[in-house]
């Protein structure tokens, strides 16, 4: 059972992909803690570390990436130490994956009716029949009209919407505890978008399930997520409820996120306000924050050294050293002489 309802504790955990060029350091020091039947989005540009993340909670991480410190504890059960037999147990049984791509995560060579059933016959004791009902079961679930007929079509006679709600019915098989969705609207329109994004959370609260929504769209994460984690070069510089991060914003990466999309309560004719310069080099990351080169509000300190996060609630906590410059003037505002 998971401690004090703590399904997934990620920890320190830090990854590398090992290049001839040298080593690109995905992960520093990340930290994530999700609740069972919570929401939490991680965003950040690309680049930045979010679907690396992803991967490492099911050992996915393609060669020559490695973690190389800290560990992964899911429901119990430390998934770093776990052999690749055990893995495979819980891999699509009780923390399922959708992709980002469906096309290219689909084997074209193979029917959806084979493709589901195969999840289900791997890690269930159901017979073919039993599986056979249970897919059509799935897609209807999942909004797919005449699932009978679908199970018998490929990948390429499927519009992406339909392919990406094949891809749910996959991930839900087994009816997982996680569910880790990788920028699941990313190729769909935005009628399509909201679609699955209803959906998802309709079968969250049916199943009873957590989800890691993976994304650089605000707006996703603003109608579906508890808490968010915002994460730049490989470490997270933010994290808090969804009303901390739209409402209170503490780090400047994070104001940067939110001055950078079209609101409606703004005046007419104003200019979104991109972010300036380049993403962070992670085969070369800097010494202190890795958001200080670009940043308006840096500081000498910031090139220098990692601040340590400063807490601002019980669950908003952000690592920027103009924090801890405002905690310091204002406790020295407070003295008397």
């Amino acid at each position: 059972m998971a401690k004090n309802n703590v399904l997934l504790d990620i920890n320190n955990l830090k990854l590398s992909f090992f290049t001839p060029g040298g080593e690109v350091q995905s992960l520093r020091d990340v930290s994530i803690e999700l609740k069972e039947g919570e929401v939490l989005g991680i965003v950040g540009e690309s680049g930045s570390g979010k679907s690396v993340t992803a991967f490492s909670v099911m050992r996915l991480t393609p060669y020559p990436g490695k973690i190389i410190g800290g560990s992964i504890d899911f429901n119990g059960k430390t998934l770093t130490e776990l052999p690749e037999r055990e893995l495979r147990k819980i891999r699509g049984n009780e923390v399922s994956i959708i992709f980002q791509d469906p096309m290219t995560s689909l084997n074209p060579v193979y029917t959806i009716g084979n493709q589901i059933k195969e999840v289900i016959l791997l890690h269930t004791d159901a017979t073919r029949e039993q599986a056979q009902k249970r897919a059509v079961e799935l897609l209807t679930l999942v909004g797919i009209n005449e699932p009978e007929k679908r199970l018998k079509q490929y990948p390429h006679e499927l519009s992406g919407g339909m392919r990406q709600r094949v891809m749910i019915a996959i991930a839900l098989a087994c009816e997982p505890k996680l569910l880790i969705a990788d920028e699941p609207t990313t190729a769909l329109d935005v009628t399509i978008q909201a679609q699955i994004l209803e959906l998802m959370m309709e079968l969250k609260e049916k199943l009873g399930m957590s989800i890691i929504m993976i994304t650089h769209d605000l707006g996703v994460v603003s109608s579906m997520c508890d808490k968010i984690a915002v994460m730049y070069g490989g470490k997270i510089v933010e994290y808090g409820n969804t009303d901390d991060i739209f409402y209170s914003p503490k780090h400047e990466y994070t104001k940067g996120l939110l001055k950078s999309i079209p609101r409606l309560d703004t005046l007419e004719h104003t200019k979104l306000i991109p972010i300036e310069g380049s993403p962070v080099d992670v085969m070369n990351p800097p010494a202190g924050c890795p958001f200080a080169p670009r940043c308006d509000s840096c500081m000498k300190i910031c090139l220098k050294s990692m601040p340590e996060y400063t807490t601002i609630t019980e669950e908003h906590y952000s690592a920027c050293w103009l924090l801890q410059k405002q905690a310091v003037e204002g406790d020295n505002h407070g003295k008397t002489n």
